[in-house]
């Protein structure tokens, strides 16, 4: 049987979602890591449904219990980072954001890049001035690519893994939810 874990946090003054996202991050996180439960169900009066549902979905991928997402790690970038970290992560992420289970690793630099990425799935990590390495696992395969094309090629390497699937679109999103709704 299930351990589900059920909190309730009532209103409080000056409280945004940052710090119920905290507070329960706090609650419920040690239980999950421990395995003492597989599930969470809370209640905060001031915040919608949509809000404590993304931030259960958050605490469950954070402590292992449900992946439901893509997942990237990326450095805080520093003088070896030779490209716009900030704005290349930001790219990786609108085109690969919709691969649940993978973990993708964005590294300013080959100096603590491939260990800081030891546990992602693919890497993308600078290597000189406008160019990059990629990553699959912990091991280069591709190497010294212009970053003019690294985003794609990063696109390619998912796919030639097996790791790719299309987006949905939002009328096939609006067709399932339709579809779904038809069952109950």
């Amino acid at each position: 049987v299930p351990t589900m874990l059920w909190f309730r946090y009532p209103k409080a003054p000056d409280q945004d979602e940052d710090d119920i996202v905290v507070r329960a991050s706090a609650d419920f996180g040690s239980l999950f890591v421990d395995g003492m439960a597989e599930g969470i169900l809370w209640d905060a009066e001031e915040f919608g449904f949509e809000m404590l549902r993304e931030s259960s979905f958050n605490l469950l991928q954070a402590s292992r219990m449900r992946v439901t997402k893509t997942e990237f790690i990326s450095c805080p970038s520093c003088g070896r980072t030779l490209f716009n970290l900030q704005d290349t992560t930001k790219k990786i992420q609108e085109r690969t954001g919709h691969l649940p289970g993978v973990r993708i690793a964005v590294m300013g630099c080959i100096v603590n890049g491939p260990g800081e990425m030891a546990d992602a799935d693919f890497g993308y990590v600078g290597s000189g001035v406008g160019k990059i390495d990629l990553y699959v696992n912990y091991d280069v395969v591709k190497r010294g690519i212009p970053t003019a094309g690294a985003v794609e090629a990063l696109v390619g390497l998912i796919k030639e893994h097996g790791k790719w699937q299309d987006p949905v679109t939002e009328e096939e999103e609006l067709t399932a939810e339709v579809g779904a709704v038809a069952m109950l």
